[in-house]
């Protein structure tokens, strides 16, 4: 009877008096393949894993809700105008939610998920200070023409430069999401287009040309056969509540949902 030896890989057969190389796989369940990669890649000291649930799904609900309203109120519609009615979602739905998570998310030791966190918690409240009018922010540039000052070129060309600035530190963390999963890439290349979108449009107000701002503000629409038309807000919110069912107890899904293989 032959006899086989197993060395890395080699299979070493005394019968044939040669060394071969055998081909072996390792098949896993979708479930486990989208664990592995919303788990972290390097070791931790306790068992916090165990001991906490995964608070990524926590920080993507606060992020969609507040992602899709604030898309939905800047196009216009049902006849929404302003966003201060929804100063909420800078201050509670969005900050709140993403808070606990980067928290978790840093006790766990999962660094990209806990800087993700972070960056859309600072911008839900930067951006919702500017809702805000007893803060009078624009009160510097106010004219008898514009008393708030909300208006002025200079205070616009402000806003834009710092959407700017955002959109081009999202772009380096869209790359970055590029190597983990096609959810997270198409969230974070929704939110770059829409973040140099709407800088464009405060920059369209700061030139005086409201025309093409209001265009801007409504951002890109994506038309298909059926003439429904979703925003990049739509999309993102669409995108969002997919990886919120990614990140919540892929086992007990009904339908298995697509996923990303490398």
């Amino acid at each position: 009877m032959a006899t086989q030896h197993v060395r890395n890989g080699l299979v070493d057969d005394e019968e044939k008096g040669h060394i071969h190389r055998t081909t072996t796989g390792v098949t896993i369940s979708p479930e486990l393949f989208e664990k592995l990669y919303f788990s972290p890649k390097t070791p931790h000291v306790g068992d916090y894993n165990r001991r906490f649930a995964n608070p990524t799904a926590l920080g993507f609900v606060g992020f969609a809700i507040s992602a899709a309203t604030f898309g939905m109120v800047l196009m216009g519609w049902g006849g929404s105008s302003g966003l201060t009615p929804v100063a909420g979602i800078f201050f509670f739905t969005g900050p709140v939610l993403l808070t606990f998570a980067m928290i978790f998310e840093w006790i766990m030791g999962n660094f990209f998920p806990m800087m993700v966190m972070a960056l859309f918690d600072v911008f839900w409240l930067s951006f919702g200070v500017l809702q805000l009018p007893t803060l009078q922010l624009g009160a510097p540039y106010a004219t008898d023409a514009d008393p708030t000052g909300t208006s002025a070129p200079a205070f616009n060309a402000a806003i834009a430069l710092y959407l700017l600035v955002w959109g081009f530190a999202l772009l380096t963390f869209f790359f970055f999401t590029l190597k983990i999963n096609v959810v997270f890439a198409t969230i974070f290349g929704l939110v770059t287009t829409a973040s140099f979108v709407l800088s464009g449009a405060y920059w369209k107000v700061s030139q005086g040309n409201f025309d093409d701002a209001l265009k801007l503000q409504k951002v890109s629409t994506l038309a298909n056969a059926t003439r429904f038309k979703p925003s990049l807000a739509a999309n993102l919110f669409i995108k969002g509540r997919w990886c919120i069912d990614l990140c919540r107890c892929p086992s007990r899904l009904v339908l298995l949902l697509p996923y990303y293989k490398r």
